[in-house]
């Protein structure tokens, strides 16, 4: 309840910041991804090495797990959201009624956001980042699996801010992994004006059922990839196996392959060919294992 009461103070002043001000924390943030690398290493090394001592799989693992080259796509992520309009104050839809009065929509800051999600620490920076472009204060809750990063993360965005004139009880984290404190998260409607989880069916499920405040609860689903007769091949090769290939692990990492009839027998060849090379698994409906099914090295199944 004090990290929210304070979120709930701190919000009332970011919202009223300018954009200049804004970016500048932002800008901080960016440089100190980098010139505290060492540091955020070294605490996800402890989160690291904990999952591996407590059986994480391997593709929760990576999930966990950041390294300079991340945290610099990380720094740059942060880099292009400066680079963004800032969206408080755009009016939308302005017209003038028959009496002469103007009617319009003004996007103003929702006030305090609430955050809950698992695994990954870049997501602590992700969220935060968005929520204090937008004018909002974050109240984060990140899963016990990355609590030592999530904590130096977020410590280090509270100094970043500070810096630039934000205030830093703009981003607070509840660094308890006690899993009761979710419910209270979800009870607090009088600090929390939205909330929104990032992570599994189950969580997303529990938010929906006992937000007390309104909740953003997309995120489930298994993500598709569709292939039109219309399609360029070459280019369509390229972005499939980019989708499925270039980090399984994620959440947005392409599950299901959809292709049109008509551009089947010139496509699935293709794409089967650069999957050999990746170790790719295709489970395959009839008409798709024709075509690919006696290919070799490809390795295609029938689907269940």
């Amino acid at each position: 309840t004090t990290k929210a009461r304070a979120a709930k103070e701190a919000a009332r002043e970011v919202a009223r910041l300018t954009g200049q001000v804004k970016d500048r924390a932002l800008l901080n943030i960016a440089d100190r991804l980098k010139s505290r690398q060492k540091e955020v290493l070294q605490a996800n090394e402890k989160d690291y090495e904990a999952g591996r001592r407590n059986g994480l799989s391997e593709a929760l693992l990576d999930r966990l797990l950041l390294t300079p080259e991340r945290l610099e796509g990380l720094a740059s992520d942060v880099r292009n959201v400066v680079m963004l309009p800032d969206p408080v104050g755009e009016v939308l839809d302005m017209r003038t009624m028959p009496n002469g009065l103007q009617v319009g929509r003004r996007r103003v800051p929702l006030g305090v956001v609430g955050a809950i999600y698992e695994s990954r620490p870049n997501v602590t920076v992700d969220i935060s980042v968005l929520c204090l472009k937008s004018g909002n204060a974050i109240l984060l809750r990140g899963g016990k699996e990355s609590v030592h990063s999530n904590t130096l993360l977020a410590g280090l965005i509270r100094d970043a801010i500070s810096d630039a004139g934000m205030p830093s009880d703009a981003v607070q984290i509840i660094e308890s992994t006690d899993r009761a404190l979710v419910g209270r998260m979800l009870k607090a409607k009088e600090y929390i004006d939205l909330i929104i989880p990032r992570g599994g069916q189950e969580l997303i499920r529990r938010v929906a059922e006992e937000a007390s405040m309104p909740a953003i609860t997309g995120g489930i689903g298994v993500c598709h990839t569709y292939v039109d007769s219309s399609a360029a091949v070459d280019m369509a090769v390229n972005i499939v196996f980019n989708a499925k290939v270039q980090r399984p692990s994620v959440c947005n990492a392409m599950d299901t392959m959809i292709v049109h009839a008509a551009i089947a027998p010139k496509y699935l060849p293709r794409i089967a060919e650069r999957f050999v090379g990746a170790d790719v698994e295709m489970r395959c409906d009839p008409r798709a294992l024709s075509v690919i099914g006696l290919m070799e090295g490809v390795r295609a199944v029938p689907a269940t």
